[in-house]
């Protein structure tokens, strides 16, 4: 799972601490796409009615996997990281 986390990190896909509502999932996205939060989630909400359901399925797993910034900034300021 660290892999993973690591690589959209690495994308630049991570979850926003600071304009996120619910987990910050459509604003890491939203950044990583150039959109402002409250574009992405008023896609999301499009795209709950054109294809009704999937997004309650996408968006816990996007929770799970996205790091987070706060977990991205502890891991680069802890000392045993830093070899």
């Amino acid at each position: 799972m660290d892999k993973i986390r690591a690589s959209l990190a690495r994308q630049g896909l991570v979850r926003s601490a600071d304009r996120g509502i619910l987990g910050g999932v459509c604003a890491g996205v939203g950044r990583r796409l150039g959109l402002g939060p409250w574009v992405t989630r008023l896609l999301f909400l499009i795209s709950l009615v054109v294809i009704p359901g999937s997004q309650f399925l996408v968006y816990p797993i996007l929770w799970f996997v996205m790091p987070s910034q706060n977990s991205l900034v502890a891991a680069t300021s802890s000392p045993h990281l830093a070899r």
